[in-house]
Formats: structure tokens, sequence, C-alpha cells
């Protein structure tokens, strides 16, 4: 049975999971009831940040337009426009044991596409979540669930996993940001 997560609370993934080396970050969510006229584009994304919390390499900012880390070691699915439907909306794999001992955390955002332009937020969103799954059986290990605790943010910091000694563990965040990718990528050391 799943770990049910609340905001700042960190679990560990893999010493209770022995043998663990291939996750599945899955995220989702649902558009609130909205008439702007414009459709919603939300996007999933990670970043695998070093010690300093900064991604050195701009291939490892994943995302659907550069879906493969530059070590292979995490991939991102695909690009969901809609959000429709039940289950995940996007996904990122893992691979854990291919990590690179350079990489210290690896932190996963949501962001809305044009945003400001569209007049959106996720105070229009709802039910959105990060779970934790086992690649090979499918069985899921960690879910967090955000709540509706946003109104003008364009992107959120849903959670992170990260090196403890030789073991992984995991972080709920639920940080939002107002200035969407631009701001996650100023944070963690990219320009766009």
């Amino acid at each position: 049975m799943a770990i049910s997560l609340q905001k700042g609370q960190k679990v560990d993934l893999t010493k209770s999971n022995p043998g663990l080396s291939k996750i599945v970050v899955g995220l989702g969510w649902d558009v609130n009831k909205y008439d702007g006229g414009k459709d919603f584009d939300l996007d999933s994304a990670a970043f695998m940040l070093n010690t300093e919390g900064k991604v050195v390499n701009d291939k490892d900012f994943v995302f659907y337009n550069n879906s493969t880390s530059s070590d292979g070691s995490v991939l991102h699915t695909g690009d969901n426009r809609s959000g429709a439907g039940e289950g995940d909306d996007e996904q990122i794999k893992v691979d854990l044991s291919t990590v690179p001992s350079s990489i210290a955390k690896i932190s996963f955002g949501i962001t809305i596409h044009e945003a400001r332009e569209r007049n959106q937020n996720f105070g229009q969103v709802s039910n959105a979540y990060v779970r934790v799954l086992n690649e090979a059986s499918g069985e899921e290990i960690i879910r967090y669930d955000l709540g509706e605790d946003f109104s003008v943010e364009t992107a959120v910091v849903v959670g992170e996993l990260y090196r403890n000694n030789t073991e992984w563990k995991f972080n709920a965040i639920g940080s939002g940001y107002q200035n969407g990718l631009a701001g996650l990528c100023k944070d963690f050391g990219l320009d766009v």
C-alpha cells in the first residue's frame, strides 16, 4: 500500500524497498471549470541538481522537448496537452542505479504553458498529485496530493528525490512560483 505524504514530509524510498532501482514518477491534475476560452496545457519537468541545487548541463533539464537526460537515467515519456482522462497526465521514468553520483537530487515540477498569455494559474487546477511507482511491478509506493493551496502560481515544485548516503528518499515539496517555468529554471541555474 502506498505511503500518503503531507507537504514537507520526507520518506525513504530505496531502504524500505530493497532492490528498487527503476521508478516512474507520475504527475496528474484536473482543470476546474474554466470559461476563459483557452485550453490548459500543463507540463511536467525534472531538474537533475548538483549539491548546490543547480543544473550543470542543459540536457539534465528533462521535459517534453528534451525527453532524456545526458546520461539516460531520466526519461520524460511525452507531453499530454489536455490533461483529459483518468490516471497520470505525464510520467517521468528514473533509473536510480544509473543516476550519476554528481547528482544530489532530482526535483519535479509542473508548469502551465503560456500561463501569462492565457491568464491561467494553479488556482484553476484541482486534484494535482505526484506519485512514485515501482516500474517493474506498477505498484504505487508514494503519493502526495497537493491540495488546493494555490491561487496566482503558474508553476509548482511538487517533490524531489534526493540522496541520503547510498539510499534515495522522497520529499513532498508543494512550493508554488508566480513566474512559471522561467522562475523554476532561474532558481535551478538555467537561462531560458
